[in-house]
């Protein structure tokens, strides 16, 4: 791989300063540090303490909590994300001032732009996962890439980091439109699935985005042969490289002789144009991970790594920061914390999970919007209801206003035994005193539900 200089942002050669408000947010730490560590002078703002806002204060730039209270006005670039409201202080000072205000999706866009080889990884499921697998790859075949994750990457305790190569790993997030800021050199489909449909509005508006996304795409696509949408919003697709991934013999990058470890854990033969390429053996669960890890592949030989480095990453890496994170076990009950908020999601997480050698498994559940609950209540019944013991908090509404009137018990009724108890303290209360021995409680939802998961840790740390 070639090391070329670190690129700069050429489009905004007069701007130094950057103040992003909600610094802390998943994609934005990644944005900063990046920036930051390009010679930017960075400040941020953000609602609350975090791990993410730790971070970013170490490496020296400075943070106001709350959001409000940041000194946008003496940047000559504010960056916001789309949950900031504009009546928020720092934008209404920055407008006042006339200093211009990008949303984080043109900022990603404007950052990606300067790689020549951006790999982009789209799809409603498994995007951080996967683009998790191949900086895992990357990292340890010391190929150097620049990294923007969704979740926090064990090996290096972050969301991202600025390499010095030409290569750069990002997850490209369909949530409205953001990902078409980018004109990426590799992509990659995992899925399309009907999600933000408050947005999109039909699931075939879903993949005309993704059909645009792969026009932009500039060398070659890594698409998912398994999933019919998928392949909906590729065809027709003309003068790229398309690399089709699956179960499927005739796949370009395809999976044989799929075995599991310790119940869940998948092991396979890795095959390139038909031909054996090396073993493979995943070092986290669930049979959804055998596509993720075939797309990576596919990615991680595009990007230069060898069989080897390929198969020691995919072996190596154990999960993201909320992608089926085990805490840990205490007083016999392990827990676990995903960021399952689509039942499609949780189908496949609580899956892995029953398949592991578990007494019982519990999932608690924190919804995450009112337009999603409301649209798929029936969804997550039947999603979470595969689970033994099953918890609902409130819902966590974000930028919404609750006009569905829609509620947690709503799914709880549906579910025999289920229980909803609204807050976090009643719930790590509720669950410590009743998880047996060898029982697993995973922790899923869109919002902060790893704080109830830790709650549920020191509770039982304390028996």
């Amino acid at each position: 791989m070639d090391h070329q200089p670190m690129p700069v942002i050429e489009n905004l050669p007069d701007v130094r300063r950057i103040h992003f408000v909600g610094i802390g947010g998943s994609g934005m730490s990644p944005l900063a540090e990046i920036l930051h560590a390009q010679g930017y002078d960075i400040t941020g703002s953000d609602d609350m303490e975090s791990d993410n806002v730790t971070r970013i204060r170490s490496l020296g730039i400075p943070v106001s909590i709350p959001l409000g209270t940041g000194p946008a006005d003496q940047a000559q670039l504010v960056v916001y994300t789309a949950a900031i409201s504009q009546q928020c202080p720092e934008l209404i000072a920055a407008k006042e001032k006339g200093i211009p205000i990008i949303e984080r999706g043109k900022m990603l866009g404007l950052v990606s732009k300067q790689f020549a080889n951006t790999v982009a990884v789209a799809g409603t499921h498994g995007k951080t996962t996967t683009t998790s697998m191949i900086a895992q790859i990357l990292l340890e075949a010391d190929l150097d890439p620049s990294l923007f994750i969704g979740g926090r990457l064990p090996l290096i305790n972050a969301n991202g980091r600025a390499g010095k190569t030409q290569t750069m790993v990002c997850e490209a997030c369909e949530f409205k439109n953001h990902y078409l800021e980018m004109t990426p050199a590799i992509s990659i489909i995992l899925n399309v699935d009907a999600d933000h449909l408050d947005f999109f509005g039909s699931l075939e508006n879903v993949i005309a985005s993704f059909h645009q996304f792969a026009l932009q795409t500039r060398s070659t696509l890594i698409v998912n042969a398994e999933d019919a949408n998928t392949l909906k919003a590729v065809a027709g697709i003309q003068n790229r490289q398309i690399l089709r991934f699956g179960l499927n013999d005739s796949c370009d990058w395809s999976a044989r002789n799929i075995t599991d470890i310790d119940g869940s854990y998948p092991c396979y033969d890795l095959y390139h144009h038909g031909v054996f390429v090396c073993p493979i053996r995943l070092g986290v669960p669930g049979n959804h991970n055998v596509l993720n890890s075939l797309a990576a592949a596919a990615a991680a030989d595009l990007c230069g790594a060898t069989p080897e480095q390929i198969a020691h990453g995919l072996e190596s890496f154990h999960g993201a920061g909320r992608r089926f994170e085990f805490l840990g076990t205490f007083h016999g009950v392990t827990i676990a914390d995903d960021y399952a908020h689509h039942p499609t999601e949780i189908t496949a997480t609580l899956k892995a999970a029953k398949a592991m050698p578990y007494h019982k498994v519990w999932a608690v559940f924190q919804p995450f919007t009112f337009s999603r609950t409301a649209r798929h209540l029936e969804d997550f019944a039947q999603s979470l209801a595969l689970a033994d013991h099953v918890v609902v908090s409130d819902i966590m509404g974000s930028r919404e206003v609750n006009e569905w009137n829609v509620s947690s018990s709503q799914i709880t009724y549906r579910i025999p035994g289920a229980r909803y108890i609204p807050d976090f303290e009643g719930i790590s209360r509720f669950v410590s005193q009743n998880a047996e021995e060898n029982d697993l409680v995973v922790t899923m939802g869109g919002g902060n539900m790893y704080m109830c998961a830790r709650m549920i840790r020191d509770r039982l740390k304390e028996k």
